[in-house]
């Protein structure tokens, strides 16, 4: 048996192929199922079953979509209504795919009714895929179902994880889909790229932490926010979302179409470097460089049903940005332009200088007024902040932008520039006076900046 690692840094997340003598298993498969079905022509192996470990709260699954097309049995884990016919397996249950062995271990926690699936080959090793479960030193967070079910689940990921830590053979190779960079994790992983039961034994949370309270204690006080559409996450997936379409773009729209888009409060995006977007852009437009974190954070600010315009480099960028988006259920983009043209049109122009936590220094032996935004999460914050800067974070920067109380310049800032650089660009369009500080947080400590701890 060999197995195939999908990884989609956008998210933070893995899924896998398992094949062996010609068919294969998807677990966990994202939405642009043509990933998958790349590698299964390249392979020359056929679809024999699509395995889910659950209804995912990070992204839209193509799994339903998988099983449809090639007829294969759809497994998802139970604990929900879904609107589409699934088998729901038992703890035990096995399942034969050529001479794979697939065994399901129901593991709640991160959700009610998580499965790992245990596949086993003759003459290879086996894996394990663990999903939002056992993760390589941490755990899937607990809190994604209801405020309630949280104590309840919790107590449920440290009896799954140590049950397997404890239960199955040290060789067996752990494949979880989340822990890369996922909010799905509830904390850091190790820093691996692989690991065994064996290794999670001595190294996972739920494993060394001495007692079910304690680690309950543990996990909860260290759960961070996570982005808010995941809320919309559940319902498409039950309700069986349909491969999206990726391979055309969007419509074009010229500067008249472009400008009235504006003036109704559309969101238009533009996609360019952070430094190129604050040195000059069209008024009104947001910037969100397009890289691994666009997704995640584009997703966490938009209101969730704006229709969107997107401003490329490229319609390659463009197309790049929608099968992104598409991920979490953001749709088709309702228009597009080249950038570089765009800007040429005529339509207001403005900017706003990038600096350092040097230069932020600097200004504040001129002028002690100006106003240093924190658009970083409260954890972060908590951990230390500069003192007599206001924080707002990102997510609820577009709800509560009235709150920033300055009349002259607005410094922003986050950890490293590019939260930051959403939430300058927010400001700005709110006809703030801004400067985006581009710099990484652990500058600030090396200026005279004063900082709370």
């Amino acid at each position: 048996m060999n197995v195939i690692v999908i990884e989609t840094p956008e998210l933070g997340d893995r899924s896998y192929i398992a094949y062996d003598k010609g068919v294969a298993i998807v677990i966990d498969p994202q939405r642009d199922v043509d990933r998958v079905e790349s590698h299964l022509e390249s392979l020359g192996v056929e679809l024999a079953m699509v395995c889910e470990t659950h209804l995912h709260n990070d992204y839209v699954t193509g799994g339903l979509e998988l099983a449809q097309r090639y007829g294969a049995p759809y497994l998802v884990g139970g604990g929900h209504e879904s609107l589409f016919s699934c088998h729901e397996p038992h703890d035990g249950e096995t399942f034969e795919v050529g001479d794979m062995v697939v065994t399901a271990i129901l593991s709640p926690g991160h959700t009610e009714g998580h499965v790992s699936y245990l596949i086993a080959s003759e003459g290879s090793p086996p894996s394990i895929f663990t999903g939002g479960s056992m993760l390589f030193g941490t755990v899937g967070r607990t809190d994604l179902v209801s405020h309630e079910a949280t104590d309840r689940l919790t107590r449920a990921q440290y009896g799954s994880v140590r049950r397997m830590a404890f239960e199955l053979e040290a060789d067996i190779q752990v494949q979880p889909t989340h822990g890369f960079g996922s909010f799905c994790s509830s904390a850091s992983t190790s820093g691996v790229s692989e690991s065994t039961i064996g290794q999670e034994k001595t190294t996972n949370i739920a494993c060394v932490t001495p007692d079910e309270e304690t680690f309950v204690k543990t996990l909860l006080s260290g759960l961070t926010a996570y982005p808010r559409y995941y809320s919309h996450m559940g319902p498409l997936n039950r309700s069986g979302a349909p491969s999206p379409f990726l391979l055309q773009a969007p419509p074009t729209v010229d500067a008249e179409e472009l400008r009235r888009r504006l003036n109704r409060g559309e969101w238009v995006i533009d996609l360019r470097n952070r430094r190129e977007f604050a040195e000059s852009h069209i008024k009104g437009t947001v910037g969100v460089e397009h890289n691994n974190s666009f997704t995640t954070y584009l997703g966490w600010v938009l209101p969730w049903g704006m229709p969107l315009t997107v401003l490329g480099e490229s319609t390659e960028q463009v197309l790049r940005a929608q099968r992104d988006l598409s991920r979490i259920g953001i749709e088709r983009f309702s228009g597009m332009a080249i950038a570089s043209e765009a800007l040429g049109w005529g339509l207001e122009m403005e900017s706003y200088r990038a600096h350092s936590f040097t230069h932020l220094a600097d200004r504040l032996r001129e002028d002690s007024d100006i106003v240093v935004l924190d658009v970083r999460r409260i954890d972060e914050w908590e951990s230390g902040h500069l003192e007599g800067a206001q924080h707002l974070p990102l997510q609820d920067l577009v709800e509560r932008i009235d709150e920033i109380t300055a009349d002259g310049e607005i410094w922003v800032h986050c950890a490293a520039g590019f939260r930051a650089s959403i939430g300058a660009s927010l400001v700005s369009r709110s006809e703030r006076q801004v400067i985006l500080i581009d710099d990484a947080w652990e500058n600030a400590s090396k200026t005279d900046l004063p900082l709370v701890r």
